[in-house]
C-alpha cells in the first residue's frame, strides 16, 4: 500500500540523512551522519536516580542502542555527544569500566552451548578491560571480573546486559530446554547481588519479564521501569521526533496514515513508534507491516489456538499489572505474552485501591492487520486461503456490493475443511465463526468498533470505511428465528448513533448455522 501524499510544509531546505536501519552503536550513527533521536537525557536521569534497573520492550525497539549510549557515556566518549543533552549534564572527567553482555547473537539449544557462550562473553570482556580471571566456574569468573575491573581502574564497574532472556525465549516451545536455560542464567545473574560494592550501575533489557521468583530471586534489588510513565519513550520515536528529527522524510507521505499505522505503543506515558518499522517506511516509501514481518509470532498463534481465543476480545482485554508480569516457562498467560511481545499495548488504566488495572488494545493498524492475517491462517488451517479473499473484501466494501460480500463469506466458510473444524472447534460455536468474520475485516486495517455502545444496547461490530458506516449483528439460527439479526439492528435503532455523520449507513444481519457449519443468512438494508 503506498502512503498517499498530504499537504506538508516544504522540506526543500531540510537535509536528508542516512537511515540507521539495524545500527545498534552510537559511534557509527553519529560519525557517519545518520538520523539520531537523542535519548541521552533519559540515560543521565537513570544514573542520577538509581543503580539497578530492568526494562522490558518488544524486539527491534532500540534497546541495544540505548545500552550503547550508556556505554559511551560511562566510557567518557564526550565528542560523540556534541549537541546532545548529556554533553552538558554528564561528568566527563570520570571513566568507568563497562562490562557488556549480550545474548543477541545466535541460538543456543542446550545448557552446554549456553555455558560456552557465557564463557566467551566473559573472556571478551577480560581482554577488553585488560584483566585475567582465574576462577573456574562461570559465576565465579563473573564476580571476579567485576571486582578486578574495579580494582584495576579505581572506579566501580558498570554492567549492561542486552537480551538477557533470549536463550530462554529461543527454546520456549521446549520447556525442558527452556528451564535449563533459565536456571543457568539465574545462577549467572545472581552473582551481581554479591558484587554490590564493586558496581556503579547495572541495566538489564529483554523482551519478556520473567517473574522474580523464577529468574531474579538472587537479584531482587532491580528497579523495574517497564511501566514507569517517565520512561514510556525510553525506546522508540515519539510523534514530536517524527515531525522534527525525521521532517526531511515526510514530504510525499500521508502523515496521518503514518500515525495510525505505526504509532501507539504505550507504557503508561508518551506513545511511541517502533523505530525499525518507521525507518523501513522511510526507506521503501510504502505502508507495510515492516516490523511484524521480521518475526512471525508462530508460538503466539499456537498459544491463541490452544486457548481457543475469541479474536474480537483481543481489542478489549482487561488485565492487572501483576498478570502482565506473570511470565515463566510453565506459566505463560496469553495477555502477558502479547503485551510483552508488542502485539498489545496499554489503552487506558485505573488504580483500584493500589491495584493497577490495565485495558489493552492493538497498538496500531500494522499489528491489527498483520496479526489478524496470521490468525486467519490459523483459524482456517490454510496459509493460502485468506490472502486473496482479504483483497476481494476490500474491493467489495469499496463498491458496497453486499451480494458479493454474502457470496464471498459463504465461499470462505465453505472452504474450511470439516476435519479442521472438528479439530479446532471452539467451545463457543458462534465465537469461532465471528472470530473469522472479525479477523477478515481487521486484517484490512479498518476502523472497527466492537460491542459498540448506543443508548439502546450494543452493536456487535461497527466498521467505518470509505465515508460509509457498516453495522453488523451476529446470530446463530438454531437459537434465534431467521432474520433476527437484521431485525435487532432495526428494533434497537442502532443506526441513530451515526445519522449525524450524514454518511450511508448499512445494516447487516449475519446468521450462522451449527448444523451446516456455514453462514446461512446475510440480510442487509441501506439507510
Amino acid at each position: 500500500m503506498n502512503a498517499t501524499p498530504t499537504s506538508l510544509p516544504t522540506a526543500a531546505a531540510l537535509i536528508r540523512r542516512k537511515l540507521p536501519i539495524g545500527i545498534q552503536n552510537l559511534h557509527e550513527i553519529i560519525e557517519e551522519g545518520h538520523y539520531y533521536v537523542d535519548k541521552s537525557a533519559i540515560a543521565v536521569r537513570l544514573v542520577n536516580e538509581g543503580k539497578y534497573y530492568f526494562l522490558s520492550r518488544p524486539r527491534r525497539f532500540g534497546k541495544s542502542l540505548f545500552l550503547d549510549t550508556l556505554r559511551e557515556m560511562f566510557e567518557g566518549n564526550a565528542p560523540l555527544f556534541k549537541g546532545l543533552a548529556a554533553k552538558q549534564q554528564w561528568d566527563w572527567s570520570k571513566k568507568y569500566p563497562v562490562i557488556r553482555i549480550s545474548f543477541g547473537d545466535g541460538v543456543m539449544q542446550t545448557r552446554a552451548e549456553l555455558n560456552q557462550r557465557m564463557g566467551e562473553i566473559l573472556l571478551d570482556n577480560q581482554r577488553r578491560l585488560g584483566v585475567v580471571c582465574t576462577h573456574q566456574s562461570l559465576g565465579g569468573q563473573f564476580g571476579e571480573l567485576i571486582a578486578l575491573a574495579h580494582q584495576s581502574t579505581g572506579q566501580r564497574a558498570v554492567v549492561l546486559i542486552d537480551e538477557y532472556d533470549k536463550p530462554i525465549l529461543d527454546n520456549i516451545e521446549h520447556s525442558a530446554a527452556a528451564i535449563e536455560m533459565r536456571e543457568g542464567l539465574k545462577n549467572f545473574y545472581s552473582v551481581m547481588k554479591g558484587s554490590d560494592e564493586h558496581l556503579k550501575f547495572v541495566f538489564l533489557t529483554g523482551v519478556s519479564k520473567f517473574s522474580k521468583v523464577s529468574l531474579f530471586s538472587g537479584l531482587n534489588n532491580l528497579t523495574d521501569i517497564t511501566l514507569d510513565e517517565r520512561y514510556s519513550d525510553i525506546c522508540g520515536y515519539t510523534d514530536a521526533d517524527v515531525d522534527t528529527v525525521f521532517a526531511p522524510e515526510l514530504p510525499g507521505l500521508d502523515r496521518e496514515l503514518i500515525r495510525k499505522w505505526y504509532n501507539g505503543y504505550n507504557w503508561l506515558g508518551t506513545p511511541v513508534y517502533n523505530p525499525f518499522g518507521l525507518l523501513q517506511l522511510f526507506r521503501t516509501r510504502q505502508i507495510r507491516p515492516h516490523w511484524f514481518e521480521t518475526g512471525t509470532p508462530t508460538f503466539l498463534i499456537k498459544l491463541l489456538q490452544k486457548h481457543q481465543q475469541y479474536t474480537p476480545d483481543l481489542t478489549r482485554i482487561v488485565a492487572s499489572e501483576a498478570l502482565l508480569a506473570t511470565f515463566d516457562v510453565d506459566n505463560i498467560p496469553v495477555e502477558a505474552l502479547m503485551f510483552q511481545a508488542g502485539y498489545l499495548t496499554i489503552a487506558s488504566y485505573r488504580n483500584v485501591m493500589g491495584r493497577l488495572e490495565l485495558t489493552l488494545k492493538y497498538p496500531n493498524l500494522e499489528v491489527q492487520a498483520a496479526l489478524n492475517d496470521s490468525l486467519l491462517q490459523s483459524l482456517t488451517g490454510n496459509q493460502m486461503l485468506p490472502g486473496p479473499k482479504i483483497s476481494k473484501l476490500y474491493d467489495l466494501l469499496m463498491a458496497a456490493d453486499f451480494a458479493g460480500l454474502k457470496a464471498l463469506f459463504h465461499a470462505f466458510y465453505a472452504s474450511i475443511a470439516n476435519d479442521w473444524y472438528r479439530k479446532n472447534e471452539l467451545s463457543n460455536f458462534e465465537g469461532y465463526y465471528v472470530s473469522i468474520f472479525y479477523s477478515y475485516f481487521a486484517a484490512l486495517g479498518l476502523d472497527i468498533r466492537l460491542e459498540d455502545p448506543t443508548n439502546q444496547g450494543r452493536i456487535d461490530m461497527t466498521v467505518l470505511f470509505n465515508s460509509q458506516v457498516f453495522l453488523f449483528e451476529f446470530k446463530v439460527v438454531e437459537m434465534n428465528p431467521a432474520g433476527a439479526a437484521l431485525q435487532q439492528i432495526k428494533d434497537m435503532q442502532y443506526a441513530d448513533k451515526y445519522r449525524a455523520l450524514g454518511q450511508p449507513i448499512h445494516l447487516i444481519g449475519v446468521e450462522f448455522s451449527k448444523a451446516s457449519r456455514n453462514m446461512v443468512g446475510f440480510e442487509f438494508e441501506t439507510l
